[in-house]
């Protein structure tokens, strides 16, 4: 996600003595983020993990060469995701040090952008098993986003669903659904947001397998709604799509919905074929 333009002033000296007194630390270029972001995006839509991992790491080099904090935090979050994806830890712990840093460094950290970032890093130290310390960077969040945004917002939704992954690692079971069903109250009252309840049922299908108080009827409801959201034709078949079908697949392999996990992962793999 692209960052806002902190307002940050340079002391950049003046045209008559030819910026002589620009402070050593001032940036000397920026990266074009939006560009950067879009290619990207459209990696991402063909799943080309090779070539996004390419990119972030030769616009990340460059932003640190400009000096460019705000480009180099942009990358960073971007790296929390794909290190995330790919499984690399020791990556992944760096960028999630460097974006908090980088954050301080900005002082920027009560804005809304800065709020998804520490939302990323948390949901990246939960990935590598490290839910308990990821609590402090879900409480910012959602802080950050209670003070500037609505309730109904998307990134509400977001939030309420990673931070449902990282109460279930920590056995807060009644918390993770209270969690799940808040996600899913916003996700499932926004057409662009409707995609993302497939993955929150899921969500609670796993919560319910490890929550003795839930049945095996309380795991087929989950799976069943998911499907349906799935299966809506009214959602785009785009790289979006594809990748919650890959993410989808598992779950149903998982509980034994073998016909349903391969065709989703032959869809997926068209979609993807097609970008």
């Amino acid at each position: 996600m692209e960052l806002e333009q902190f307002d940050l002033k340079f002391n950049f000296g003046c045209a008559s003595c030819g910026y002589k007194n620009k402070p050593e630390n001032a940036p000397l270029g920026t990266i074009p983020v939006s560009r950067v972001i879009d290619k990207l995006d459209a990696l991402f839509s063909r799943n080309d993990m090779t070539e996004a991992g390419k990119l972030l790491d030769y616009w990340r080099r460059e932003a640190v060469s400009l000096r460019d904090k705000r480009g180099e935090l942009t990358i960073v979050s971007e790296q929390m995701g794909y290190f995330r994806k790919t499984g690399e830890e020791e990556k992944a712990m760096e960028s999630v040090s460097r974006g908090l840093e980088l954050i301080e460094m900005l002082n920027a950290a009560d804005s809304v952008p800065s709020a998804t970032i520490f939302l990323n890093a948390a949901t990246t130290l939960k990935a590598f098993g490290k839910a308990e310390k990821a609590l402090p960077l879900y409480a910012k969040t959602q802080q950050i986003y209670t003070d500037n945004l609505e309730e109904n917002d998307l990134l509400f939704a977001g939030f309420y669903n990673n931070y449902g992954l990282a109460l279930v690692d920590l056995n807060r079971y009644e918390e993770a659904e209270t969690a799940y069903r808040k996600a899913l109250e916003i996700v499932l009252n926004d057409p662009k947001g409707r995609l993302d309840g497939a993955v929150t049922y899921l969500n609670m299908a796993h919560l319910y397998e490890v929550w003795d108080d839930k049945t095996a009827a309380d795991i087929k409801l989950c799976l069943k709604n998911a499907k349906e959201i799935l299966e809506d034709e009214s959602i785009p078949r785009n790289g979006y799509y594809a990748f919650v079908l890959s993410k989808c697949a598992p779950t149903y392999r998982h509980f034994g919905k073998i016909d349903a996990a391969e065709n989703m992962e032959h869809l997926s793999e068209e979609i993807y074929e097609r970008n």
